[in-house]
């Protein structure tokens, strides 16, 4: 393989940022804690569809289109995007469709919608990530509510969509919700350039840590009934033990930002969702055992 066909391999597949996939892995965890025990078998390449497959890829198309120059999720310094990263793309994505479909068609169709929704948020020709309400809900309702129920027609196809309580699919999307304008506060400049303006630019850089300490508190009350209706309001506790680190580097970090913004920066935001994946996992597993 020539040293040019090799340099562009390797930087598409730096450029879907699979590490980067691991912040969404509580979710599943979340969908674990909610649902029937299930195999491990089905559990292990419903994990793998969606983290190896379907996460990186969408990172990719997402960085194709965008064609950033700066820090951008997963890389504070990401290479240049070239058609080969497009192509992985699709080559990712059709062996998740065609993997799910043997788990069942409801998980299938579900991956698709999941898919579409995600290119549509990137792909220049519609672009819904330009602007601020329509692109945090379409990250609100397909990363959160959609991916758990998702998660339940790959792990438990024998189940009806209605059989997660709303606060499940609620509580994912404020979880997901949370987080999302802070994955934008340090892009500001950067997303102005592209035409972008993200829901983090409509409320500032202040606005957005109100803003998810708010979706966080509700996303807490919406736990707390989810595992009260569930009969085990006693792993709430465990819960809210276990993201005590999380609540503080959010409240030291949004301290050092009202004083100075220019520590509403990439390396604390990666900071902030690396310790919240980790410790909600944490939460999340603890509470399986």
């Amino acid at each position: 393989m020539k040293p040019k066909m090799l340099a562009s391999l390797r930087n598409s597949l730096i450029l879907l940022r699979i590490p980067f996939s691991f912040f969404l892995s509580p979710l599943f965890f979340f969908a674990l804690l909610c649902l029937p025990e299930s195999s491990t078998d089905r559990a292990v390449q419903v994990f793998v569809i969606l983290h190896l497959l379907v996460y990186p890829a969408s990172n990719g198309y997402n960085s194709y289109m965008d064609r950033d120059t700066g820090s951008i999720g997963g890389l504070e310094k990401p290479p240049p995007p070239d058609n080969s990263l497009f192509y992985l793309t699709l080559f990712l994505d059709g062996a998740a469709l065609g993997w799910s479909f043997f788990l069942g068609i409801p998980f299938c169709l579900m991956l698709l919608g999941y898919i579409l929704a995600s290119r549509a948020y990137s792909w220049r020709g519609i672009r819904i990530k330009q602007y601020p309400v329509s692109g945090f809900l379409t990250v609100f309702f397909f990363q959160g509510g959609w991916t758990i129920l998702m998660i339940q027609a790959g792990l438990c196809p024998e189940l009806p969509l209605s059989y997660l309580p709303w606060q499940a699919a609620l509580t994912a999307s404020c979880l997901i919700g949370a987080l999302y304008p802070l994955t934008q506060v340090y892009q500001h400049e950067q997303d102005e350039r592209d035409g972008v303006k993200t829901i983090s630019m409509l409320l500032g850089i202040r606005g957005s840590f109100i803003f998810t300490a708010l979706l966080f508190l509700i996303a807490n009350g919406l736990l707390f009934q989810l595992l009260y209706s569930l009969g085990m309001p006693e792993l709430y506790l465990r819960f809210m033990a276990c993201n005590l680190p999380v609540l503080a580097f959010f409240l030291g970090w949004a301290s050092m930002v009202w004083k100075n913004p220019a520590k509403a920066n990439y390396r604390f935001a990666m900071r902030m969702n690396m310790i919240s994946s980790v410790f909600m996992n944490i939460s999340f597993l603890s509470m399986l055992a």
